[in-house]
């Protein structure tokens, strides 16, 4: 018998760019701070929805359409974006992957994103501008776990892809691509030092 591999889950992680990061990530930490002094909705909202930390997601999600620094992140984005389509064989027809929202993480000392998703989108992802070293990682969870009513666990050390979860460390540099569909965390921050991130969706249009 012959045990194949059937409807995997693909999940892009790559250097942003090959040069010119450290550069690019400095101007990009900047502005990120200086949306966060200037939002004050954002505070509010995440003082109700988003405790210890600050977001932009509700309102300042169109990111990409605010400044040069984030018209040139979206046009390197969108670059791993049709990339990982390619992969994924999407037929896109007559369509195209374009950028629909794109917004700012910043992330204090225990503060958690619990397991969600993306509706209504097509890709979704991370870009790391700031890690310090120990910060919580991108949480990913196997999509068929809620359909395995009577399966037994998992043996205490097994292969990658039968795990349950598997985490990608937070990198700063680096952008991570999945499905929208995909649920995912990123649990407490157990470092003192801010975690910067932005998030972004891609929509089929």
């Amino acid at each position: 018998m012959t045990t194949k591999a059937w409807f995997p889950t693909f999940i892009h992680h790559a250097p942003l760019m090959s040069k010119g990061l450290v550069r690019f990530n400095a101007e990009l930490f900047k502005e990120c701070h200086q949306i966060r002094e200037f939002d004050v909705a954002g505070w509010k909202w995440s003082a109700k929805n988003y405790p210890g930390a600050y977001t932009s997601y509700g309102s300042m999600d169109k990111l990409h359409q605010f400044s040069s620094t984030f018209i040139k992140l979206e046009k390197l984005l969108s670059r791993h974006a049709r990339a990982f389509a390619k992969k994924l064989e999407m037929d896109l027809g007559r369509g195209r992957l374009a950028m629909s929202d794109c917004w700012v993480n910043i992330m204090k000392r225990q503060t958690a994103h619990g397991l969600h998703l993306h509706p209504n989108s097509v890709l979704s992802g991370t870009y790391y501008v700031h890690t310090p070293r120990g910060c919580a990682g991108l949480k990913f969870e196997d999509p068929r776990l809620s359909r395995m009513m009577a399966a037994p666990p998992k043996q205490a050390v097994c292969r990658a892809e039968n795990q349950r979860h598997i985490t990608y460390p937070a990198e700063a540099g680096t952008v991570i691509l999945f499905e929208s569909w995909l649920r995912h965390e990123v649990v407490a921050n157990q470092t003192d030092a801010e975690r910067v991130s932005i998030s972004f969706n891609y929509a089929w249009l």
